[in-house]
């Protein structure tokens, strides 16, 4: 199997590189049970970070990662958006995304009860890696329509163009190969 090296904050991973279709290549990063890694890269992700009051990562990979720059704030709390509205919402925002590493499109919805810790809020939006801009761009509208003032967007990784953007932070880029 073709992978790609990856280093970051002193961690490296050998990432399998997957056809997502004819001609374009990604190197599958995964961060979930990565716990070298996460707590390798949160703290220099958390030093990047402007002053903010909440976090907010869309479900699953970027959990774990949010979890732990969270702990190192030394905020109480984080919000996750979930890709599917639950029983227990009542009058979740929803906003609709696709993402490269999804055939079809998803959403993403925070329940009524997330409001209030992100309304009024200095919020950084923090995932696992920053490709199209589709889901962090889906994640901020989710924010904004809560009443938080995204003040950050950030990621362990950039991939593609997105590492050109100056609106985001992130510790390391991640190529896509194009055929």
């Amino acid at each position: 199997m073709e992978t790609y090296e990856l280093k970051v904050a002193g961690v490296t991973r050998q990432l399998p590189i997957i056809a997502i279709n004819e001609q374009v290549k990604i190197a599958s990063f995964v961060v979930l049970g990565d716990t070298a890694l996460v707590t390798a890269a949160a703290p220099k992700l958390a030093e990047l970070l402007p002053e903010v009051d909440m976090l907010v990562t869309a479900e699953a990979k970027g959990i774990p990662f949010v979890h732990e720059v969270s702990k190192i704030l030394q905020n109480d709390r984080y919000v996750v958006a979930r890709k599917s509205v639950k029983s227990y919402m009542e009058n979740p925002i929803v906003h609709k995304v696709h993402s490269i590493t999804t055939a079809t499109p998803q959403i993403l919805c925070l329940d009524q009860s997330d409001i209030p810790l992100i309304e009024g809020k200095r919020v950084a939006l923090v995932d696992d890696v920053i490709s199209t801009g589709e889901s962090i761009h889906a994640l901020e509208e989710l924010v904004v329509k809560a009443g938080g003032n995204v003040v950050a967007k950030a990621a362990i990784l950039a991939e593609g163009d997105a590492a050109e953007r100056d609106d985001i932070i992130f510790l390391e880029k991640l190529p896509i190969f194009i055929k």
